[in-house]
This record gives C-alpha cells, structure tokens and sequence, in this order.
C-alpha cells in the first residue's frame, strides 16, 4: 500500500481527498499547514506528496526545495496558482507534477499513478553511466559531477536514463512524455519536458561539458559519451 502526505489547508478538500484516496487503497497522511507535514514526514516513511502551494505557515515551493534537496520523494502540486509562472516555480524547485485547480479526480488518480510508477525500482537491475566527470547510478539513483554530489529528482534520473540509452536516437518531446510522464502522454504537456531539460542542463553543463542537444523542431539528443551500460 502506497502512502501520500496530503498538505492541504482547505479542510473541506483535504477531508475529501483522504476519503477519495483512502478509497483507492492509498494510505493517506493528513495535514493542513507545513509544520503538521514536517512532523508527518519526521515519524513516518511517505512514498509521495500532495502539496498546496499556498499554507498559512509557509510557502509550497520553498518546502518543495527543501525536501528535494534531502530526500527524493515525488511531489504533485495541487494548487490554485494556475499562472504559467508558478507552473514553472513548482518545476524548478523539482516538483514532479503541477495540478491546478479545480481537477478531476480520474486525472489526479492517473497522475499519482504515474509518478509512483517512476519511482518504482526494476527487479535485479544496475545501470551506470561514467564519463570521469559526470557519474550516475540509475539503481540507487546516485550521482556526482567531478566528484561532488549532485541532487536530481526521479523524473530527472527517469529523462537521462532514456537519453543516454537513446545516444544515437533523436528523443522527441512526445516521446518523452510518454516515457517519463505517463504512458499515453495524456495528462502532462510538453512544458514539462522543456522545463525538465533546462533544469538538468544547469546542473550537469558547463562551458567544458554540454550533454544535451536541443534539435529545434524536432526533440533531444544525448551528446555526451557513448557507453555501453555495466550491469
């Protein structure tokens, strides 16, 4: 059984989502400000989060920031700030995913779906990339640039994983959406993926090493080293 941390402060909503959820067999841990959801996540293991971005004791994307950089837990978004700017704010600060408001429940059901489906570990499996600067372990979903940590969420382990494996191939935005987000690419649009992209980039580029390729009209494609996967 999946466990969410639903913050919400509007009570009517977080009590209608734990029912709907809880319904759908997910175990569901209420909170209605970021404080009861910091004590939520201090005791108990969570394998998502539902995050408004408004809350009377603090803002969403700054608590979004602050667990990504500790822990890679997904987190959706569920908010009524519907401007293109605060779509962005949430996928900078690494959310998974942004939903406004008002939704549909089939939609969230299928979201939630998705983004634990990411996170899930293929049995027995161990890829690895190495170029002597950028090093990634897509098993324990680890990486270092010239030998310093580096902090990256699912989705974008989920993103380089099918680039590099992809060297020789151009990785359309459909194509993408479909394999990362959802497998009919029906419920995330294409800003994601550029949102995405442009993330990864200015973590693991610089003037010294350039990884990905835009080819305008068309999609990505994976420009550092070629390497065959160790198992």
């Amino acid at each position: 059984m999946n466990k969410i941390l639903l913050i919400e402060d509007d009570k009517d909503l977080n009590t209608g989502l734990t029912y709907d959820l809880e319904a759908e067999n997910y175990k569901v841990y209420s909170a209605l400000t970021l404080g009861e959801g910091m004590s939520v996540l201090s005791e108990n293991e969570v394998d998502l989060i539902l995050l408004d971005g408004n809350l009377p004791d603090g803002d969403g994307f700054d608590f979004c920031r602050a667990i990504k950089a500790e822990k890679d837990i997904p987190i959706i978004f569920l908010t009524a700030r519907d401007m293109d700017r605060d779509e962005m704010r949430g996928f900078d600060c690494g959310a998974d995913d942004y939903i406004t408001k008002p939704f549909k429940m089939p939609i969230l059901h299928r979201r939630l779906q998705a983004a634990l489906r990411r996170t899930s570990a293929g049995p027995g499996e161990r890829i690895q990339y190495d170029d002597g600067c950028l090093k990634i372990d897509f098993d324990t979903m680890t990486a270092t640039l010239e030998g310093e940590p580096l902090a990256m969420t699912p989705t974008e382990f989920k993103i380089l994983r099918l680039l590099i494996a992809n060297a020789d191939r151009v990785m359309t935005k459909t194509l993408l959406l479909e394999k990362v987000w959802d497998n009919t690419g029906n419920f995330v649009d294409e800003h994601a993926v550029a949102v995405n992209i442009n993330r990864l980039r200015r973590k693991i580029e610089s003037g010294d090493h350039a990884y990905i390729k835009t080819l305008y009209g068309m999609g990505y494609q994976w420009k550092g080293k070629k390497t065959e996967w160790k198992n």
